[in-house]
């Protein structure tokens, strides 16, 4: 017989308090760190007036960066998530001299400034760099170019996928893909019918964890995209040009169509995710 442990848990000894206090706490917490600076920006972008919100929304140099921040983050989610899934499968999967490093230098994005990744990555891909010397030849350009804001928001969102896939690749059992194997599945179709289903929530959580990290970037972005309007202009450095400019209103329409359209994709991302863990579960 099924017993619910629910009431217990309510009457029982807890060892925090109870639930009214957390969600209290939990409410006011939140509200202060993340819905009052988000409700700040929406009231003062509403302040500005349907036409004239529109028309700084609308207009080319901010359409420019919001396509290349929106795009590029997306393309850096992407390859991070199948990247992120080899990374992940090696180092769960595999025991080699030298893994521990490897392990630890996934953190290192995590870790180091943002500012220090951007000199760094610019000193690689630059047309003289130890990577863009012998890109140039093919002409392939990636720094100051949308290319090295991609390569910039690929470094900084690739822990997100290995760490949320991970831990989930660890607990699957092997003996699935063993039986698999005997009852005569493929390597392909081992992956697509028996790893892929368990480990598509955990590849999409950490997808959408990267690209919220690469909307937001600036640090390691400004260095190696060279900044040029219409071009490799993102985003984020546009509202910081408007603020230095005392366009205060601007910066708050450009930040408010970027915390919509974040919104609107992360909660597709989500609903996609629900959908992945539901269907899973009817299996």
């Amino acid at each position: 017989m099924t017993r619910s442990i629910g009431p217990k848990l309510l009457g029982g000894p807890r060892a925090i308090p109870g639930f009214g206090m957390t969600l209290g706490f939990t409410l006011a917490y939140l509200g202060l760190l993340v819905l009052l600076p988000l409700a700040a920006v929406v009231i003062k972008a509403a302040s500005l007036g349907p036409a004239d919100f529109w028309a700084i929304a609308t207009a080319p140099r901010t359409l420019a960066a919001l396509r290349l921040s929106f795009g590029a983050a997306l393309l850096a989610a992407a390859i991070n998530m199948v990247f992120g899934l080899l990374v992940a499968w090696v180092l769960v999967r595999y025991d080699f001299p030298g893994r521990r490093i490897l392990d630890a230098l996934v953190d290192l994005p995590f870790a180091l400034p943002t500012a220090v990744a951007g000199i760094a990555l610019t000193g690689l891909y630059a047309n003289n760099g130890w990577i863009g010397q012998y890109l140039e030849p093919l002409g392939l350009k990636v720094a100051f170019a949308p290319a090295g804001v991609v390569v910039a928001l690929t470094f900084v969102g690739l822990p997100f996928v290995v760490r949320t896939v991970q831990p989930v690749l660890a607990d699957l059992e092997r003996e699935a893909e063993e039986v698999a194997a005997t009852l005569g599945a493929g390597r392909w179709d081992t992956f697509r019918r028996v790893l892929m289903p368990a480990l598509a929530p955990a590849l999409l959580t950490g997808f959408a964890l990267s690209f919220a990290r690469g909307v937001g970037e600036y640090g390691s972005v400004i260095f190696i995209a060279g900044n040029i309007p219409m071009v490799s202009e993102i985003a984020p450095l546009l509202i910081v040009i408007k603020l230095e400019e005392f366009d205060y209103r601007g910066a708050t329409a450009v930040a408010a169509v970027m915390l919509a359209l974040s919104f609107a994709l992360l909660l597709a991302i989500n609903l996609l995710q629900s959908w992945s863990r539901a269907r899973m579960t009817t299996r």
